[in-house]
């Protein structure tokens, strides 16, 4: 487990921040809702604006009427555009507060280099060769928690949890069951559609061990089920490894907006919390449901981290 120290830390600032200072462009495009365009700086004509793309001082975005344009500065900080009309990028820097943005710069980096992975030729093949494949199920398990299939760690007072049914399967009501490690049924529930949130600060989810065994079946067909998952809630030391980092990326990043969920869920995938990572993205998602880009982003880290990889339109 990463520890945060106090010389890793100045060490780790200084090093994000000299990066993200030196890097090529003023703001990315973290999600894009509407027919928005950018014209780059020198050019005649105007152009799409792509999730993913980048864009420097000298260009100007041109929002449409309806647009959600979420950016990410290089420094960390983020920046909604909603209104339309011609925005100078110049203009929306100014807009930032780039002031304590040492530890969200770091994390920047960190989703700017996996949006560049991506943008790669190769990077379907690297996920195949490192292992990123549909985890088979087993036996009559038919249901996907949509979480690493080891013992998952969890940082946070609450999770939020997906799953996957076989294709063509019209059950839309599961039952969910959390039992502790001594076998023991601690919460039960059923629920429309494939979300639960748990909320380990409710009086029955409390147990001095912190480990919860999870289960969801089809409520017409317990048959239908998933096969048993371990959730860790981390405390005590196991918690304070992570702390630290998170302590101060709080006081840089406020947790309210979409767009800061995705930093958020940036520092929770690098330090290996996945399933923290997948509740702050779902929590963007559920903030604004119309911007597909948050849930192509949520994909995106069941891919990288080995859960699960999502066919392209036309794929065998």
């Amino acid at each position: 487990m990463r520890k945060f120290v106090s010389i890793a830390i100045t060490t780790m600032l200084v090093f994000a921040v000299g990066i993200a200072n030196g890097q090529g462009y003023t703001f990315r495009v973290l999600a894009n809702k509407g027919q928005n365009k950018v014209k780059k700086e020198g050019a005649t004509t105007a152009v799409s604006l792509k999730t993913g793309a980048t864009l420097s001082d000298g260009d100007e975005l041109i929002a449409s009427q309806g647009a959600y344009i979420g950016l990410m500065h290089k420094s960390g900080k983020t920046l909604e555009v909603r209104t339309p009309g011609t925005k100078k990028v110049s203009d929306l820097a100014k807009m930032v507060n780039t002031k304590s943005a040492s530890v969200s710069s770091r994390y920047a980096t960190f989703l700017a280099n996996k949006m560049n992975e991506k943008e790669k030729p190769n990077y379907r093949a690297r996920l195949n060769a490192t292992g990123a494949v549909s985890r088979a199920l087993a036996g009559d398990e038919q249901i996907q928690v949509l979480i690493p299939s080891q013992e998952a760690k969890v940082l946070g007072s609450k999770a939020i949890l997906n799953w996957d049914t076989p294709e063509g399967m019209e059950e839309n009501t599961f039952v969910v069951t959390v039992k502790n490690i001594f076998d023991e049924e601690i919460m039960k529930e059923e629920v429309t559609g494939n979300t639960i949130e748990l909320d380990f600060a409710q009086e029955k989810m409390k147990n001095e061990e912190g480990l919860y065994i999870i289960k969801v079946a089809a409520k017409e067909n317990m048959d239908v089920t998933s096969s048993d998952i371990g959730i860790k809630k981390l405390a005590g030391a196991e918690a304070d490894e992570y702390q630290e980092g998170l302590s101060i990326l709080k006081s840089e990043v406020d947790e309210d907006s979409p767009l800061n969920k995705v930093i958020y869920a940036s520092f929770y995938e690098e330090n290996g919390l996945i399933v923290d990572a997948l509740t702050a993205i779902e929590e963007a998602i559920q903030m604004n449901p119309e911007v597909e880009d948050f849930k192509i982003l949520k994909k995106d880290i069941i891919e990288r981290n080995g859960i699960k990889i999502y066919k392209e339109e036309g794929e065998e």
